[in-house]
């Protein structure tokens, strides 16, 4: 694993809250991730995440939408909770020491992991924010995304806003099915240019929650895998959204509490 971080990659995320590391996995690592996430996606028979009793493109006849966001991506959350091969994986104390480094935070404990599938023809991802659909408030919370398959331009590849994490807030504008949405709560940043990351697989990104970040649609009939994880620094506490929290959890923590159950979000790094 490439995971000595240079003065000049940290700097460049603190700038523009993102960064990109080529060649993160080693071949054998890349199959080892692919073969794990692959395993742990057909163990879950399409439950979405622990805890709560969701399916993957599940229509509840609601959203009357449910079809366009279905075809985006399929995702799966805490694969590390139910596949020990994913679990050894996500808590990787050398990716929490990258973690620190990048955010500054002294301790870093794991908020989720998701499998992202864009499968062939899928729709794009509109541009959007993770850090106000979480059930904390940290402006250090930042993700890896890591690429199992070639991210290309034509597949699905991400693209981020540089430098809007230092402007954007919790407020939470979602994601809609129309890519320019977000500039309706963020217009400072309608005209500003927007960078691609095409990665190989085996790369990947770093990327704060608050940057502005999407992606392309899927115009390949290929499938375009990533495996990412969120990190919150150690110290936060509960505000209220529910999240990714299963339902017994909810039941016992309430506003302000901190949120450190090492069984829910374990501690990985700490300096």
């Amino acid at each position: 694993m490439n995971a000595e971080l240079s003065h000049e990659q940290i700097a460049f995320y603190q700038e523009n809250g993102y960064v990109v590391i080529e060649d993160f996995l080693s071949p054998e690592e890349l199959a080892q991730w692919r073969a794990a996430v692959m395993e742990s996606i057909a163990d879950r028979n399409g439950l979405k995440m622990p805890g709560k009793s969701i399916n993957i493109n599940e229509d509840d006849g609601i959203n009357k939408d449910a079809a366009y966001f279905n075809n985006v991506f399929d995702q799966l959350l805490n694969l590390w909770q139910t596949n020990d091969k994913v679990k050894d994986i996500m808590l990787d104390e050398r990716i929490g020491k990258m973690v620190s480094q990048l955010s500054g935070a002294d301790g870093v404990r794991i908020w989720h992991d998701q499998a992202l599938i864009k499968r062939p023809w899928a729709n794009p991802t509109s541009w959007h924010l993770d850090t106000p659909f979480w059930s904390f408030s940290d402006r250090r919370a930042l993700s890896i995304w890591v690429a199992l398959d070639d991210a290309t331009y034509e597949n699905g590849c991400l693209f981020f806003i540089p430098g809007s994490y230092k402007e954007t807030t919790f407020g939470n504008p979602g994601i809609g099915k129309n890519m320019g949405e977000i500039f309706n709560f963020y217009p400072q940043f309608k005209t500003t240019k927007s960078v691609a990351a095409p990665m190989k697989a085996g790369s990947c990104s770093f990327h704060n929650g608050l940057t502005i970040h999407g992606a392309h649609a899927n115009m390949t009939p290929g499938f375009r895998r990533a495996m990412t994880c969120a990190y919150m620094p150690d110290g936060n506490v509960f505000n209220g959204e529910p999240n990714i929290l299963p339902d017994a959890y909810l039941k016992t923590i309430k506003v302000g509490d901190l949120l450190n159950s090492e069984e829910q979000n374990p501690l990985i790094y700490h300096r």
